[in-house]
């Protein structure tokens, strides 16, 4: 838990998450400004959801959303094959039109020709309309997943009302469900986005417990506390809301980048003339898409009439007070099972099935209308032979003769390229008979008889290991404790890394070619809840620019020293201290600007590389802290970066840079204020 330093001179202002500057936003008049420019693209939005199912679409400009070519409409038993042949033949039919038009300069139009002329107005010169033939495109309807969404929401709207207002944020956020999942608390997106909010892994491990045994992304309550402190975080990054919302799309640095780019923090300027190399369709619509479900929430009834909203959930809570196991607090509690799955959906399979014990700590959702339950008398009834101090650790393979990292992924229903990173192996590895592999604690892929193997080899986890016989899952006794200092074993940092690329890769394969956009409801959940586009980039919340510059240099960042970069380039050190004429031994400085030599390696390789070291080191402080909320701290004389590091918990270097990414921490003086966060150990969860 963090501390308060001590010293007059320290000023701590405004606990909780009072950020740098939020104040100004909460105080404006209108913090989600609806400028006039984007108009056309909020009705565009507004006609999605409420007035096209997912068995129509319209067919437009993917620029001027006010040019809508045609309104496609699909019997219900179509299947998608042939709706893409559809889509298909519209989109050749209207790339005709629009070069018949070009051609035709001032001379008549068929009737349907000039309607299509008459779209764009003055802006549809030729040169412009032979460009648009490029940028036509499908949206699929949404108005019954949004309608679903409203009726949904009552259940969750006062949690998500209180939790905004308890943090002074705007109570317009609230919408931002029915954009990302329609408000639906079991969503999950192929990318491997989660829950109401549509958090990915590893920015969702800032702030929740994401592990194992638990994914609090898929509860409603954890995971609205977590997206209010994620926004409340991007608006002290980027000082406005519609940049807030627009980095929850297209990640903190991105839209940190666009805005340093322009030189400017208007979200029309940077809607309009950003063209970053993955600010696509789904990061310029993401705002406007957020007005337009704005307006809809605010009057359903307008648009959909009246609709019977869910219930407001009604429920007791009580803190578990040691690792226990499902079946004995089924037993104690005399809950079925059913109702205690319906409570507590962040609680994965493995918990359910006997494989992994619920944590100590964790907020355990009980029916309101039964036995009044604490902490203690939980404890009282469970017994001490129940009550366990650690998690179970994770499952354990030991390698056959015959066996490849192939054969071993693919009967355990993983991928090669985890389980080569888990285990610090190349996916080429040759592995050697008798050899114990690290499995992931929860496949992401069912195999049949994995569950049964594993139920078999815990079925006495304090027992002393007995000798393992070839074939046989394994598992250690002891869990791997965190250090002293909040870190965890290498291999939760490879894993979650592992983790994220996978993520990555998945987003470059659906989004990374200009292939058509879903045509039914079946391929939009394919892809993802979300009722706009899907995203390009992955969630972040790391706002920090890894990339090199034009020139080859790079600004060092918090962690990073020479030897890193010399790693990276396969050169030495001493020839990065000549090119920057450095002197020995002088460690480099957070924000100093270094030149780099790629003559051994490529620059999109050492940001790889680079971008890999960052996102491990993260993983691996995430896998046992959590952030709670956020402080503001004014330096007093004598601070410098490493004593603000010791405060309470001992903050890493780049969590503090990440939450002052535009103060010079290599120069600290008195008077600056600093964001710093509040975190708390939560242990590693394996």
């Amino acid at each position: 838990m963090s501390n308060k330093p001590g010293g007059t001179a320290a000023v701590w202002l405004a606990a909780g998450l009072c950020l740098l500057g939020i104040a100004r936003a909460f105080a404006a008049d209108n913090p989600m400004p609806r400028p006039p420019q984007l108009e056309r693209d909020v009705q565009f939005w507004i006609r999605v959801y409420t007035q096209i199912d997912t068995n129509s679409g319209f067919l437009h400009d993917q620029y001027n959303l006010g040019v809508v070519y045609d309104t496609l409409h699909f019997p219900p038993a179509t299947p998608p094959a042939e709706r893409e042949k559809l889509v298909e033949a519209a989109r050749d039919r209207y790339g005709a039109a629009l070069k018949r038009i070009a051609d035709a300069g001032d001379a008549p139009l068929a009737a349907d020709d000039q309607r299509i002329k008459d779209l764009w107005g003055a802006e549809g010169t030729p040169e412009r309309l032979r460009a648009a033939v490029d940028d036509i495109r499908f949206q699929l309807g949404q108005s019954d997943r949004f309608r679903a969404g409203v009726i949904r929401s009552g259940a969750w709207e006062t949690h998500i009302a209180a939790t905004l207002a308890n943090l002074g944020l705007p109570a317009e956020l609230a919408v931002l469900p029915h954009v990302e999942s329609s408000f639906n608390a079991a969503a999950y997106s192929k990318v491997g986005a989660a829950g109401l909010w549509q958090f990915m892994r590893s920015t969702g491990r800032r702030y929740m417990r994401i592990d194992g045994a638990v994914d609090d992304r898929l509860d409603p309550f954890r995971s609205t506390e977590a997206a209010a402190q994620l926004l409340a975080y991007n608006y002290s990054v980027l000082g406005t809301w519609p940049l807030a919302l627009t980095a929850y799309n297209h990640g903190t640095a991105g839209v940190r980048h666009a805005k340093e780019t322009l030189g400017t923090d208007d979200i029309v300027t940077i809607v309009r003339n950003y063209h970053g190399r993955t600010f696509g369709f789904a990061s310029r619509n993401f705002y406007v898409s957020f007005l337009a479900a704005l307006e809809i929430d605010r009057d359903p009834a307008k648009f959909f009439g009246d609709l019977p909203k869910e219930a407001e959930a009604h429920f007791q809570e009580v803190q578990l007070p040691a690792y226990v196991n499902m079946t004995a607090l089924e037993h104690t509690l005399k809950i079925e099972g059913d109702r205690l799955r319906a409570l507590n959906p962040a609680l994965l399979e493995t918990v359910w099935e006997g494989r992994q014990r619920i944590p100590r700590d964790y907020r355990l959702r009980l029916p309101a209308d039964g036995q009044h339950w604490s902490s203690d008398l939980l404890a009282q009834r469970l017994g001490a032979h129940e009550l366990f101090a650690g998690q179970r650790p994770p499952p354990r393979y030991r390698v056959q003769g015959g066996d490849t990292l192939a054969k071993v992924a693919d009967r355990f229903g993983v991928s090669v390229h985890v389980l080569a990173q888990l285990n610090r192996l190349r996916t080429s590895a040759h592995l050697h008979a008798g050899r114990v592999l690290t499995l992931p604690e929860s496949p992401p892929v069912p195999v049949a008889g994995v569950t049964a193997l594993v139920a078999a080899t815990t079925a006495t986890p304090n027992a002393a290991p007995a000798a393992v016989p070839p074939g046989a899952a394994v598992r250690e006794v002891a869990a791997a404790a965190p250090s002293p200092g909040g870190a965890v074993p290498e291999d939760v940092a490879q894993r979650e890394s592992a983790e994220d690329a996978q993520a990555q890769l998945a987003t470059i394969t659906i989004h990374g070619h200009a292939g058509p956009q879903p045509v039914s409801a079946a391929q939009a959940e394919a892809i993802g809840p979300a009722l706009g586009p899907a995203a390009e980039v992955q969630q972040s919340a790391d706002p920090i620019d890894y990339s090199v510059a034009k020139d080859g240099a790079i600004h060092v960042a918090a962690d990073e020293t020479l030897g890193h970069y010399a790693d990276w380039l396969g050169v030495s050190t001493e020839s990065l201290r000549a090119l920057n004429h450095l002197k020995a031994s002088r460690p480099v400085l957070i924000g100093q600007r270094v030149r780099l030599d790629f003559r051994k390696v490529e620059r999109e390789a050492f940001e790889q590389r680079r971008r890999e070291y960052h996102r491990a080191l993260q993983a691996s402080y995430f896998a046992s802290h959590r952030i709670v909320g956020t402080e503001v701290y004014v330096a007093r004389p004598g601070d410098s970066l490493w004593t603000l590091t010791q405060h309470g918990a001992q903050l890493p270097m780049w969590l503090l840079q990440q939450y002052n990414p535009d103060v010079d921490l290599a120069d600290l003086h008195a008077g600056v204020r600093l964001a710093m966060p509040r975190v708390e150990l939560i242990g590693s969860g394996g």
